[in-house]
């Protein structure tokens, strides 16, 4: 036998490869021994891309890119130790002296230039044998084998990943029918629909729940490259697995107790997305049974990037918390690969259903307890929501958030009296006809510091000093006297202004607020209250009670933001309302795939049944107009028409 072939895998196992002059050859060299390689020019993200290539080993060629080298090197040591994996570098002869830069940076195995391809694969087993060693001698190293396949464009044969093709008893690659004929006729029948459609539509997403020999229940989570190349992730359904998640007691005592310690403590706080979509569409049981998903679904990819020196808390609703003593750079690849993961399909019963998630991250500060650290990562969660694109809000970086809550509370009180809180109107306009039929007021802190502040910063301000139900006030006097000065010209508009969660549990609200309509002079005929999913869900009773007493007295009643919280139809019938408000984020999503149309299309058709006005917030494209109207939304807002206007540059508008 040849060294080379004593040196060979078993079979195919990923090998993570980073190499900035001779990525091709390398790679070449490595994967005819026998190694499947995810190979990358560039360290971009290289920390989430060696951990999703499910390797044990990176291998880092620093072979006249010292530099480069170094710094990849440096950026993989955090990730390396804390996986129990290896890293083998190879050096030029004549960088022998950075060596112990590269000891420091977290490297396992060196190799020094010039050297055979026998010697290169021999380092490699040595690598490979070494974490096999940690990770069986580690009990905080959790390791998963990938389970999977890909299908290279007009192949007649799939090529199963080794831990997938030990499981079903096939040592090699299968030819599509013989793969097909694994699943029943019904799921194989799904399955071949499934693999038309991307093949019909290249870089599409897809998933597949169904029963595999060997396995037994299984989500097939299937996407397409745009050369037609399919990948697939199998994904075991737990069935009953007990998990070790923490309540949020549990997990404000361990923080206290780590933070008491000295410990440089980050979290992780991560809120689903469409999480009621599910519940409406499903019931109650399929939404326990995707929560339950969901936390099988974190505890694993925390055990994967942390190993066991993290905790995992279910902190209420359909949040999140994931706590850990680790360097900023691993938290925030957990945060990514929290993303992905959380972002495929789960399986509920015989079907699948795709949420999302929002994250927000920080990392301790001198004198933070529990409550602090939690507080910083809630203001990045919020700032990640108010996002039209950020997924993961990081307040760890620079050290402070843009514009930190606890300095704009202080400055609160102050700039009620100055004037510096205003409020501009956003219109919004009948689909069908194109007129504008009305505007909704928001709030707007023109801060002398931080400029222009939103609403949702303005309020979360607010909270924190105790000056939410004085802000409010405040707005609603504002909106409802400019509206009422307007001209002629907007004489025939509706005006939406905002009730906030506190003016719901004040005692005698609905006489107190009738009694500012009317003092403002603007009609109640003309006049939307709007409440958001949170502030119903605080007490629906109290809620239903006060805007039944509204619409009685002529008023109409919206709900904002609907797709955001954790409504269920249940909800949305028990209340007295005349308009439901899309999510600017369902909206968006009506452009993306065929999954994110059929969710939007749900709202809208449950909304329509009930009898309420669909309005679509946050449009920005004709593409997103035309298609929210196809499926019958009525009523849009957003920057396709205007972003939000004086009273001046409305009337404007409307009489351009």
């Amino acid at each position: 036998m040849s060294e080379a072939d004593a040196a060979q895998p078993e079979r195919a196992v990923p090998l993570f490869v980073l190499s900035f002059r001779q990525r091709d050859e390398l790679a070449a060299s490595v994967s005819g021994a026998g190694w499947r390689v995810v190979a990358a020019r560039r360290a971009d993200d290289a920390e989430r891309r060696f951990l999703a290539s499910g390797a044990q080993i990176a291998l880092v060629d620093a072979r006249g890119a010292l530099s480069d080298g170094l710094a990849a090197a440096r950026a993989l040591g955090d990730m390396i130790a804390a996986t129990g994996n290896a890293m083998l570098v190879l050096v030029s002869h004549t960088d022998v002296a950075a060596l112990g830069d590269f000891i420091e940076a977290g490297a396992t195995h060196f190799l020094t230039s010039p050297h055979g391809e026998g010697e290169l694969l021999q380092a490699l087993r040595c690598a490979e044998r070494h974490a096999e060693r940690v990770a069986g001698n580690r009990a905080d190293v959790v390791r998963a084998a990938p389970l999977g396949w890909h299908a290279q464009p007009g192949s007649k044969r799939i090529e199963p990943t080794a831990a997938l093709a030990s499981l079903i008893g096939n040592g090699g690659a299968l030819a599509w029918r013989t793969a097909l004929a694994m699943l029943a006729p019904g799921e194989r029948t799904a399955a071949i629909a499934k693999l038309r459609q991307l093949l019909a539509q290249p870089g599409d997403a897809t998933a597949i729940v169904h029963d595999l020999a060997g396995i037994g229940r299984v989500v097939t989570h299937l996407r397409s490259g745009a050369d037609g190349t399919i990948e697939a992730v199998v994904e075991p359904v737990a069935v009953g697995t007990a998990t070790t998640t923490r309540d949020a007691a549990g997990a404000r005592r361990w923080l206290d107790r780590r933070l008491g310690e000295g410990a440089p403590i980050g979290v992780a706080l991560i809120a689903l997305t469409r999480f009621d979509l599910v519940n409406a569409a499903h019931g109650r049981a399929a939404g326990d049974a995707l929560l339950a998903a969901a936390v099988a679904r974190i505890e694993h990819v925390t055990r994967e990037v942390m190993g066991r020196r993290a905790i995992v808390a279910r902190v209420g609703g359909a949040e999140f918390l994931v706590a850990s003593e680790a360097p900023h750079a691993q938290l925030m690849l957990l945060a990514a690969q929290l993303a992905d993961q959380i972002g495929r399909a789960f399986p509920i019963g015989a079907l699948t259903t795709t949420v999302g998630c929002r994250i927000g991250v920080a990392c301790r500060r001198d004198g933070d307890d529990a409550a602090a650290l939690l507080r910083h990562a809630s203001e990045a969660l919020a700032e990640a929501k108010a996002s039209d694109g950020a997924t993961i809000r990081d307040a760890c970086a620079d050290g402070e958030p843009a514009a930190p809550i606890e300095a704009l509370a202080l400055d609160l009180r102050h700039a009620l009296d100055r004037g510096e809180i205003d409020v501009l109107f956003q219109p919004q306009v009948a689909i069908a006809s194109g007129r504008i039929v009305g505007a909704e007021a928001l709030a707007r802190w023109r801060h002398p510091r931080f400029g222009e502040l939103g609403a949702e910063v303005l309020f979360a301000a607010a909270e924190r000093a105790d000056l939410a139900i004085a802000l409010s006030d405040h707005v609603q006097r504002l909106a409802l006297t400019r509206a009422a000065a307007w001209p002629g010209a907007l004489a025939h508009l509706r005006v939406a202004v905002n009730l906030t969660a506190a003016d719901i549990a004040r005692p005698g609200f609905a006489d107190l607020f009738l009694d500012r309509v009317d003092t403002s002079g603007f009609p109640r005929q003309r006049l939307t209250a709007e409440i958001t999913e949170s502030g119903l869900i605080d007490d629906l009773g109290a809620a239903a009670a006060l805007l039944a007493a509204l619409r009685s007295a002529g008023l109409r009643i919206a709900i904002d933001d609907f797709g955001t919280g954790y409504s269920s139809l249940a909800y949305l019938k028990a209340l007295p309302l005349d308009t439901l408000k899309i999510d600017k984020r369902l909206s968006q999503d009506i452009t993306g795939s065929a999954r994110d149309r059929v969710v939007v299309r749900g709202v809208i058709d449950m909304a329509r049944s009930l009898g309420l006005t669909v309005v679509a917030e946050g449009v920005e494209t004709a593409e997103q107009l035309d298609l929210l109207a196809k499926e019958g939304c009525q009523i849009y807002q957003g920057f396709l028409c205007a972003e939000p206007l004086t009273s001046e540059a409305l009337a404007a508008l409307v009489g351009g």
